[in-house]
């Protein structure tokens, strides 16, 4: 993983058998199926600072970040 995910960020697949890194890994876009990612303090895909979220975007860089 090249940076560090916001606590809040989540995905479907971390309600599966995998491991955190299994489940925010990078796969072949040939043989990836769509993730869906949302912000478990808002419960949507916007961020507490009304921008989209996802592992691409939800970086230190923004203000509602959360190591």
């Amino acid at each position: 993983m090249t940076h560090a995910l916001c606590q809040h960020l989540r995905t479907k697949k971390m309600f599966t058998a995998a491991t955190v890194e299994e489940a925010f890994e990078e796969k072949d876009p040939s043989e990836a199926s769509p993730c869906h990612f949302w912000c478990n303090l808002t419960q949507t895909v916007i961020g507490v600072d009304d921008q989209p979220v996802s592992k691409h975007v939800c970086l230190p860089s923004r203000s509602c970040f959360e190591e």
